[in-house]
């Protein structure tokens, strides 16, 4: 088995896991946050659902730096906007793993704020640890915000309050 037919294991089953918990932001609270400094939920939505764009990038540039990089549109509008979004980003980042070699994957791929640099590791390392690892993050940050909306949260690696196992 490949690095990249390993890697497309976790990244199926994340992304249908992402794409479940998307569905549920309600369309009425983008302006929610739990706290002050917490980020709004339509933002937060947003960027769970644009990170695979992250991926992309990881698998198919040498490098990226922050102060330059350019991103999809953080600005929530509807929940079909964000799913199609998602879909397509997500699509894009496969597609992009599944044409990786273990020689691509093996690669160092460096990612800095201009001069700071925040990692440099193996294409295969950040793929997991900076995108993989962040988007699980923001996700079950998600899933805090739809519990504090009364939103039914997703039952993801297990059972949830909402979906539990049938008995």
């Amino acid at each position: 088995m490949t690095t990249a037919e390993v890697l497309l294991q976790d990244y199926d089953m994340e992304m249908g896991m992402t794409r479940r918990t998307l569905e549920r932001v309600p369309e009425d609270k983008p302006d929610y946050k739990p706290h002050e400094k917490s980020m709004p939920m339509g933002k937060l939505a947003r960027h769970v659902g644009t990170l695979p764009h992250f991926g992309t990038s990881i698998l198919t540039t040498p490098s990226m730096d922050l102060t330059t990089a350019k991103w999809p549109e953080m600005t929530f509008s509807t929940r079909a906007k964000l799913l199609a979004d998602f879909d397509e980003l997500a699509a894009e980042a496969r597609a992009a793993l599944v044409a990786s070699s273990d020689a691509d994957l093996a690669a160092m791929w460096k990612f800095s704020f201009g001069d700071k640099v925040i990692s440099d590791e193996p294409r295969s390392l950040s793929f997991r640890h900076m995108f993989f690892n962040h988007l699980i993050h923001h996700r079950a940050q998600l899933g805090v915000y739809l519990r504090l909306n009364d939103v039914p949260v997703p039952g993801l690696y297990g059972p949830s309050a909402d979906e539990p196992f049938n008995k």
